[in-house]
């Protein structure tokens, strides 16, 4: 008796542990890159915190991954400098290398959220640009608050 709840211990123990594989899939697929996460209705946010304290620094929510994560880079670059882990390390523009320096808070949250607002705006110009279909015509979504003009109206 003792031996079995011995095992059983002993199992759950290494058990705990150990993630799965499908487990670390999934936590990639929730996850994409350091340092944000996603809100329930879809939005995707980014916060770091201060080097040698509790605090954190909010660094805005976005619509996209992508700009979250270029946010998050931009403070983690002007917190940590050279040597940090960054998710696009060849973003790294020449003029933020020798803009670097002992910033507050504040100025670092406010270039972070200037960098993922432009690439928010980036990619949310991308996913609204006129799609062509096969006939090489050029669709674009309607805006269904607005109520049809005759001239767009097919009532023959």
């Amino acid at each position: 008796m003792e031996g079995g709840c011995c095992t059983a211990s002993s199992t759950s123990s290494s058990g705990g542990t150990e993630i799965s594989n499908s487990k670390r899939k999934q936590i990639r697929q929730d996850k994409p890159y350091r340092g944000i996460r996603m809100r329930k209705w879809g939005k995707w946010v980014a916060e770091i915190r201060e080097p040698n304290k509790r605090s954190r620094i909010w660094l805005g929510s976005y619509s996209s991954p992508v700009a979250a994560a270029r946010a998050y880079d931009t403070a983690l670059f002007y917190l940590r400098g050279r040597s940090a882990r960054l998710n696009f390390p060849e973003f790294l523009v020449e003029e933020v290398v020798s803009d670097a320096r002992d910033l507050s808070a504040a100025a670092i949250r406010k270039k972070a959220t200037e960098v993922g607002a432009r690439v928010d705006a980036l990619q949310t110009a991308e996913h609204a640009s006129p799609v062509s279909n096969n006939s090489g015509r050029v669709s674009e979504k309607p805006d269904l608050n607005e109520y049809p003009s005759p001239e767009t109206s097919e009532d023959n």
